[in-house]
């Protein structure tokens, strides 16, 4: 009989020729392991998602809980359902009152089309605009944000209208104007390796979207959940957005996303026409009641509050000569290498020694670290150890 392995190989679609393959039997807390019982300890969070660690036990609970109720009943919108109900008035009563409508997506590329939809449906206008080097999901149109066209142009032709900018560039923010539906931008910008906004930067984009009339959507689906130091970055960096777009951590291992904003602007796609965006699966009850006992963990365990403390911790003890820089907000972080031919051998090193990191889309010198919120200094001592020798190693390599 064929293994998992081959049959993984055969039958699962690959997203590309350098897949991990690494087999997953359970994972718990910090720590997923392997079938050979080899434990790694994550510092990817599947890419900022099991913020509160693996199988976080209220999470589980309230799965198991929702599942003895209902799973699916109509598609999104038409039934009344307590977790969607019940996380809306959670979520909207600890972000600005600006942000009191919710529509439930499965997923953060799904929410980016929806913010496309909306900017365009409230605005009248057909130009979106987001910065060069930033990553916002695999639908066309979320793909269509995305500058790099060695990329794009393979999918080609993509949604019209999109006009680019570069992150923290100042002189360009007078490229949006009054043709523009929409700024699409992440407050902390992932993919190119961790770049923080420079000081003034996201309140220039927010003066001149006011005075454009262009709708300011902001993209948390990697930095939202406490990743960054505060609930939300928009809160950490003082600056609010007229769109919220929330993924990932968001249902603490289950698949979810949605679109916060306020009720005018939602409300452009329920009429002229009607049903403008639906969806069968968005809001399934057991995600939003994973999602409701997610983000009632962050709050009753003031999860962001230990964030920057921790990063500053495992930024002190991740010391080596080929790292260049580090560049974070809270526990997301780019650390960058002296020379990119030592990445590949880092990663790979990394991951043979049992700690789990990744690299980035836009970014050939940097790995990522984005672990669990809920680590301990043990779990800093350990990681940073094995990515000290990792460090090494690719240093040996090349010497």
């Amino acid at each position: 009989m064929a293994g998992k392995r081959e049959l993984f190989l055969k039958h699962v679609a690959q997203t590309s020729n350098l897949s991990m393959m690494l087999e997953v039997s359970h994972a718990e807390g910090m720590y997923i392991t392997d079938v050979r019982g080899k434990k790694y300890l994550d510092f990817n969070s599947g890419i900022s998602v099991s913020s509160l660690g693996h199988r976080n036990p209220d999470v589980v609970t309230a799965i198991k809980k929702q599942t003895d109720l209902y799973m699916h009943t109509m598609v999104y919108g038409e039934h009344i359902q307590a977790p969607q109900v019940y996380y809306a008035q959670l979520l909207t009563s600890v972000i600005d009152s600006s942000l009191n409508s919710i529509y439930f997506l499965n997923s953060g590329s799904e929410a980016v089309e929806l913010a496309i939809k909306l900017g365009r449906k409230y605005t009248g206008r057909h130009e979106v605009m987001a910065c060069r080097n930033a990553y916002h999901g695999s639908t066309l149109g979320a793909e269509s944000l995305r500058s790099d066209l060695d990329f794009t142009s393979a999918l080609a032709p993509t949604i019209p209208g999109i006009r680019h900018i570069d992150f923290n560039d100042f002189g360009q923010i007078e490229k949006i104007n009054e043709h523009i539906a929409a700024l699409i931008i992440e407050p902390v910008q992932a993919e190119s390796g961790v770049n923080p906004p420079a000081p003034g930067y996201l309140d220039a984009l927010r003066a001149k979207c006011d005075e454009t009339g262009t709708l300011l959507i902001f993209d948390e689906i990697q930095t939202g959940f406490s990743r960054t130091g505060s609930l939300f970055a928009y809160q950490k960096y003082g600056v609010l957005p007229d769109v919220l777009l929330i993924a990932k951590s968001m249902g603490g291992g289950m698949p979810i996303g949605a679109v916060v904003t306020g009720r005018q602007i939602m409300q452009s796609i329920a009429n002229k026409p009607s049903l403008a965006h639906i969806t069968t699966f968005g809001g399934h009850p057991v995600c939003v009641a994973a999602s409701l006992a997610a983000l009632q963990y962050h709050l009753n365990h003031d999860i962001a509050y230990g964030v920057d403390k921790k990063a500053e911790i495992l930024k002190k003890k991740l010391k080596h000569p080929i790292i260049k820089e580090i560049r974070n907000s809270g526990l997301m972080m780019a650390v960058e290498l002296t020379k990119k031919k030592y990445l590949k051998h880092v990663v790979s090193r990394a991951i043979e020694n049992g700690v789990l990191v990744d690299y980035f889309l836009f970014n050939d010198r940097s790995f990522r670290l984005a672990p669990p919120l809920i680590l301990e200094e043990k779990h800093i001592d350990e990681g940073t150890t094995k990515l000290i020798e990792a460090m090494n190693f690719a240093l040996q390599v090349y010497s």
